[in-house]
């Protein structure tokens, strides 16, 4: 038997190499370009975007083509995900990301939220199983890129339809990887995720298969990529205010970053936002960001409030750059 490669090795996705095997999972509402690439900077091999929705693709959304098209060139490899329910929608919406500069094109069949599966997208195509085939295959036509899926282990705790479909988009459909959620659509974030159907998923397969769901820490990925015997791991919700957890995942850091660094980190943050979005949309858009560097800095609660109240940059810089050092207890 072979020895496990380390998260370290590089491995590949349809032939094309990715440098490691801890990658950004896409992020709804997040992951826009500086927040992948934070990752690559931190040394995330690969990351993946936010979901993208292949109508407002199709139908050239403005919105959609200036800020979540928006790739920038120290990113690649870059993968874009892709939401929908129309296999020809689809195949334009593939199209235009590859375009746009994309090197992978994932499809979401995972995403638990009612919005989205009302529409018969996300974990709703863990119903219709032809059809999720269809928008893999459409996907691959267009774009001329490989294609790979995340989902669920299934929709109910307990069944296994998303276990069944990865199988048949691998064998039948010619996916490059699968992206492995071990958890039920249902359970959400909740729950265990079961690295041991992962692991049979991985024996079942040919093409690589990537562990994802309950990765909070570098520990818990470490763990999961053992148990499942997976190619890679994908951290989401683990990265948040932390892409040190990249550089602890590929032995580049082992020690928590010191204040100075995490109050730099943020204040990067802030200024790719204010690139990105404007000053007045990214004074709002922030607000979901500060906690995530707040937290660990202990800033006090009045920092905090005013940060997540201020619609003012520059204030919101000053209050950042104020945590340098740890303020005296009251």
């Amino acid at each position: 038997m072979s020895a496990t490669p380390e998260l370290t090795d590089p491995f590949e996705i349809g032939g094309l190499p990715i440098a490691n095997r801890v990658l950004l999972a896409p992020l709804a509402g997040i992951g826009n370009w500086f927040v992948r690439l934070q990752a690559r900077r931190y040394g995330a091999g690969l990351a993946v975007s936010e979901m993208v929705s292949s109508f407002g693709l199709h139908h050239r959304n403005e919105r959609t083509l200036r800020e979540l098209m928006r790739i920038h060139p120290d990113e690649h490899p870059v993968s874009v995900q892709l939401f929908g329910h129309d296999p020809e929608v689809m195949r334009s919406a593939a199209a235009i990301a590859a375009d746009a500069g994309a090197d992978l094109i994932d499809i979401n069949m995972g995403c638990p939220v009612r919005k989205v599966r009302k529409t018969g997208a996300g974990a709703e195509l863990l119903r219709d199983q032809e059809l999720a085939l269809a928008l893999a295959r459409g996907a691959a036509e267009g774009g001329g890129l490989p294609v790979t899926v995340k989902l669920r282990s299934g929709l109910e705790p307990g069944e296994r339809s998303g276990f069944d479909l990865a199988v048949r988009l691998a064998e039948q459909a010619g996916v490059a990887a699968i992206g492995f959620h071990p958890r039920a659509a249902r359970a959400g974030h909740k729950g265990s995720p079961d690295y041991a159907l992962t692991r049979e998923l991985v024996e079942r397969i040919e093409v690589p298969v990537i562990v994802s769901g309950g990765l909070k820490s570098a520990a818990a990925a470490r763990d999961a990529y053992e148990q499942s015997g997976a190619a890679a791991v994908m951290i989401a919700r683990g990265a948040l205010g932390n892409p040190w957890v990249f550089e602890e995942l590929t032995g580049r850091r082992s020690e928590p970053p010191p204040r100075e660094e995490v109050v730099a980190e943020l204040l990067w943050t802030i200024d790719r936002a204010e690139e990105h979005f404007g000053a007045e949309r990214a004074a709002r858009y922030l607000r979901k960001f500060y906690p995530w560097y707040t937290g660990p800095l202990e800033a006090p609660a009045e920092v905090v409030d005013e940060l997540q109240r201020s619609a003012d940059l520059a204030r919101a810089r000053d209050l950042v750059g104020g945590l340098r050092e740890p303020l005296a207890a009251a």
